[in-house]
């Protein structure tokens, strides 16, 4: 039977997975800027359009076995050798035929100069999709401060080594070989932490439970790789390549606060959900606190950086990159819009409406696709961006009344409770425009807009923050000091 997952175990994982996404920021934060000065928006697009389809023939080849495993706690390791072995298989086919077919791919994509870096970057799907059984080991344990541990590490070195190529003049290639060493260590890492080793096991009767779970969210991912990845897909083939790595470069930094905070967090929240069962009032519970606490972290970065984008694009990437700051602020407006949105995925997949899942990914995919392509076509890079807000904010209503409904919480109530701190957020940050346009004249230096942004923009949140919040600080406060007291508890005696 699961073992039960209370809250003080949920946030102890969930701040071994920030801390691990944090500790890599800072490093992010300086080297995405430096790569971007150092390298072309082209090259930046090559490597992007790879890795999309890169990525795609991964999922399509894990056709979710990990995630199946993860919630599967009864099965013994005769599955999770099956499960080895199949993804290994399957890694192994896609991986052929995307080296062998890397040409048509590469035309079919918009970027027929990237069929090079298809054959080549065709290998990460073996070490992505081994690598991710490991990793369900680990999940199924709530292991998560090993994880941290070896995330940091991993992404730390990649980064580290493509900063030094780049200033060596590779190119191009910095970015390939930044990519190959975050997994090969991640792979190496996640084998010697769980001190798996695989067992030539092959049972096909223990991968039908899995396939009935997994199939149901093949879907639903397929569709929610579609609404991530068909920005950088039809840019490519609508517009230019040089356009698709103006936007490849701003999405990358503009992801910067999700990938610390959200990319953690979903991690452990979906086999955190997983565990709690048909207890439905603290599935709820679960689920209004995290979507609030998030929000309450994410809104303000995303509307901030949506306030300074011009001056920050300029600071951060370079004259070569300036005329781009538009689809930076309106990719941060985008992100900022779906920030309440962040637990509802871990959430259906976690509890297993899996079907709820898989039509407002593929709703949501279809809009996605729909409108950035027309926005595209009969327009630029730009309206492309605009539209991408306007479908985002379609799919927070839509996403929201789906959630709500499947558990039980009143529509307009959760709405409220879970958007209000995305509210004040935009209120500030139309405030730092508002602010940046009137002493235009004063701040001449972008440096200077930049610092007086985010002195405006944080005093703004703080007050607004504390007059609509009370209620959550007062209850992230109860709990800090029930975990306090109960650590005092089981403290020995002196």
């Amino acid at each position: 039977m699961a073992p039960t997952q209370g809250v003080k175990t949920i946030t102890t994982n969930v701040g071994w997975s920030v801390l691990s996404k944090t500790a890599t920021f800072g490093l992010k934060f300086v080297t995405v800027p430096i790569l971007a000065r150092l390298l072309t928006p082209e090259d930046f697009g090559s490597v992007a359009v790879a890795l999309t389809v890169v990525q795609f023939l991964a999922m399509i080849g894990g056709a979710g076995l990990t995630s199946a495993l993860i919630v599967d706690r009864d099965g013994g390791m005769d599955t999770v050798h099956t499960v080895f072995w199949s993804n290994l298989a399957m890694a192994v086919a896609m991986a052929l035929i995307l080296f062998f077919g890397a040409e048509g791919i590469g035309t079919w994509m918009g970027a027929a100069q990237s069929a090079n870096l298809l054959k080549i970057m065709a290998f990460l799907i073996p070490l992505q999709l081994t690598a991710d059984v490991a990793y369900s080991l680990l999940a199924r344990q709530m292991n998560f401060s090993k994880d941290a541990i070896l995330s940091t590490v991993s992404e730390t070195s990649a980064a580290l080594l493509a900063l030094a190529l780049a200033f060596a003049g590779f190119g191009v290639w910095a970015l390939v070989v930044q990519l190959f060493a975050a997994a090969l260590i991640r792979l190496v890492g996640l084998f010697s932490i769980t001190r798996y080793m695989p067992r030539f096991v092959i049972k096909p009767d223990r991968m039908m439970p899995l396939l009935r779970y997994s199939s149901g969210l093949m879907g639903s991912e397929m569709a929610n790789f579609v609404t991530f990845q068909a920005p950088m897909v039809v840019i490519a083939r609508v517009l230019t390549l040089a356009d698709a790595g103006a936007y490849s470069a701003a999405n990358r930094f503009a992801s910067i606060p999700n990938q610390v905070v959200l990319s953690a967090v979903m991690g452990v929240l979906f086999p955190a959900f997983s565990m709690m069962g048909d207890d439905r009032k603290r599935r709820s519970d679960a689920l209004i606190f995290s979507t609030q606490v998030m929000t309450v972290i994410l809104a303000p970065a995303m509307f901030g950086l949506w306030a300074v984008a011009e001056p920050a694009m300029l600071i951060l990437f370079g004259p070569q990159w300036a005329y781009a700051w538009p689809v930076l602020g309106l990719l941060a407006l985008s992100k900022a819009i779906v920030t309440p949105c962040s637990t509802f995925i871990p959430y259906l997949k976690g509890t297993g409406h899996s079907q709820v899942l898989f039509w407002s990914a593929v709703l949501r995919a279809i809009a996605t696709t729909i409108g950035i392509g027309g926005a595209a076509y009969y327009g630029n890079l730009v309206d492309a961006m605009v539209a991408l807000c306007v479908v985002n904010a379609i799919t927070l209503v839509g996403y929201s009344w789906a959630v709500f409904r499947v558990d039980g919480i009143p529509f307009w109530w959760g709405m409220l409770t879970s958007s209000r701190s995305m509210i004040t957020s935009l209120i500030m940050g139309v405030a730092v425009r508002l602010f940046l346009h009137a002493f235009a004249d004063q701040l001449t230096s972008p440096y200077l807009q930049l610092f007086a942004g985010a002195v405006v923009g944080g005093v703004i949140y703080a007050v607004l923050f504390f007059a609509t919040e009370r209620a959550l600080v007062r209850k992230v406060l109860g709990m800090v000091k029930r975990r306090r007291g109960g650590a005092a508890a089981d403290a020995p005696a002196a």
